[in-house]
């Protein structure tokens, strides 16, 4: 907001700010007119607002509801032109802006000048679009000269001081013993690197790219495959561009980890080719989509109408350790890509997570897809050796389309290993429902305080028969009759334990609603204890 304030295009409309002066460092996305309070909700966030007030009352209630709105709804800003003496309504609006005072952390600016709005929307538009040019091109870059060091088999060394040279910056690589391997970028090494193992020391290792907390804020990125983790590649001072440093950082990361890979066997090299496509494809890059079909093409995926996303999932188990996860994951890909194989199906797989497995697959037409998938779960099923869940999003004619509906079959995997029973070879979202909703909220601390609220008194005391009862109770439906039936209890005992359970709860199982509540409570509490 601050540089837009700078334009010569707003100068000349002679602004005024009448609010929000500490918000003038909020970004702007883009730039939205609009003249009424009904045409607010097409904002989507980020937006600097154009207006004249031509159809909101000129009292001051309106314009403040008016101005509101467009706060809650996400705008960073509103420019509004009045002109004064040019009309009764101006006037009036021109005295209430003038007595509009503070009180709003919004900040809201008065045009005294008449000026085109569209060429305030056209200044800013292209001062946006370049912006996002020089990002695409800024990553294309360091994805060249990254992709460069991957193929001449750079060292260590040579990577670390190529990171530095891009961020004009001091660079350190070290191991999980924070001893320094490699370094570069600083006129003073002495003073870089004093004391550094007793400082690396306090500063934790992170799960992804970005700042650590605390007096050192240094920027880093993790080293090593996921949960191999073998050192940080680390700058320990402040940068004027975070984004793009975080950027070059992760990429001089993953070409690292290659680095240290280079020597595995051609199916090893073939794995990590295909994951890092997919990580790649999975984020915002530049590759047209020409190239994506060229790029998956070369490691092993067939052209084809449409592609479906699928995500195969680890059964959870108390006793794996991340080396286990590792020779499961890899039992899981080999058995995806037997499969694969059987069915003709040119897939691209490769580790999406830990305990994760993702594929792009190719089919060549809608109808298809119902047998293709029944079949590949049958035969994956039969191929591998351990517990596992299948998650899939919806399908996409675009490769990099699919490869972005990777993170939603994630989710419903992750859910589907936590089901207790399963009726279904692969899950959709939609095919989750409650269970697969409560599954995927076990770290909503909701839900936490409404179980203690709901089942308390029987938690307490860790009453186990009276739970079951309770359970039995609302899978019936609330149906003693039904329940006396099942064989659980004869009808008087049935009863009384009823009448008594109520009393513990402190409400009335009679309810519909009470049930219900109940039921949730109890459903989560089954899945996350």
């Amino acid at each position: 907001m601050r540089d837009v304030l700078a334009l010569s295009e707003v100068e000349s409309a002679d602004p005024v700010i009448l609010s929000g002066q500490a918000a003038l460092g909020a970004e702007v996305r883009w730039v939205h007119m609009t003249e009424a309070t009904d045409t607010i909700d097409l904002l989507v966030g980020g937006e600097l607002v154009l207006t004249t007030l031509r159809n909101v009352p000129a009292d001051e209630a309106s314009v403040r509801q008016f101005v509101e709105g467009l706060r809650q709804a996400g705008a960073v800003g509103v420019m509004i032109e009045i002109l004064p003496g040019t009309s009764e309504r101006a006037d009036d609006l021109a005295r209430l802006l003038q007595r509009w005072g503070g009180g709003l952390e919004f900040p809201v600016v008065w045009l005294r000048r008449r000026v085109r709005f569209v060429r305030i929307t056209e200044v800013i538009h292209q001062l946006l679009m370049a912006e996002q040019l020089r990002a695409v091109e800024f990553s294309r870059k360091v994805h060249e000269i990254y992709t460069e060091l991957s193929l001449n088999e750079a060292d260590e060394r040579t990577i670390v001081s190529r990171t530095a040279q891009l961020l004009s910056a001091p660079v350190v690589l070290e191991d999980v013993s924070h001893r320094v391997l490699a370094h570069a970028g600083s006129d003073s090494p002495e003073d870089l690197l004093a004391q550094w193992t007793s400082r690396s020391r306090f500063v934790p290792y992170p799960e992804r790219t970005g700042r650590s907390r605390g007096v050192e804020r240094w920027l880093q990125t993790p080293v090593g495959a996921t949960h191999r983790r073998w050192g940080r590649l680390v700058v320990p001072q402040q940068l004027d561009n975070d984004a793009n440093a975080s950027l070059v950082l992760e990429r001089a990361g993953q070409t690292l980890t290659i680095s240290r890979l280079a020597g595995r066997d051609e199916q090893e090299l073939l794995f990590q080719a295909r994951t890092s496509l997919l990580h790649e494809l999975g984020q915002a890059h530049s590759l047209a989509e020409s190239e994506v079909q060229v790029r998956a093409a070369s490691l092993g995926l067939d052209q084809a109408e449409w592609y479906i996303p699928i995500v195969v999932a680890i059964g959870p188990g108390a006793e794996l350790t991340p080396t286990r996860i590792q020779l499961r994951e890899r039992g899981v890909l080999q058995a995806l890509d037997r499969v694969a194989e059987r069915m003709g199906a040119g897939a691209l797989t490769g580790s999406f997570r830990a305990g994760l497995i993702a594929a792009l697959w190719p089919v060549a037409e809608l109808g298809q897809i119902p047998t293709q998938l029944q079949r590949l779960c049958r035969e994956l099923d039969g191929e591998s050796s351990t517990s596992i869940a299948v998650g899939v999003a919806e399908e996409r004619r675009s490769i990099s389309g699919c490869a972005h509906q990777l993170e939603e079959a994630a989710q419903v995997a992750q859910i589907v290993t936590a089901l207790p029973t399963r009726s279904r070879p692969y899950y959709r979202f939609a095919d989750l429902r409650l269970r697969g909703v409560l599954a995927a909220m076990g770290s909503d601390g909701r839900m936490r305080a409404l179980v203690r609220a709901e089942l308390g008194p029987l938690l307490e005391s860790g009453d186990t028969e009276a739970l079951e009862l309770l359970e039995r109770y609302l899978e019936h439906g609330g149906n003693k009759s039904a329940l006396a039936k099942a064989g659980y209890l004869s009808r008087p005992t049935l009863y009384a334990r009823l009448a008594r359970l109520e009393e513990r709860l402190g409400l009335s199982l009679q309810s519909a609603e009470s049930r219900t509540s109940l039921h949730v409570a109890l459903m989560w509490h089954r899945l996350h204890g």
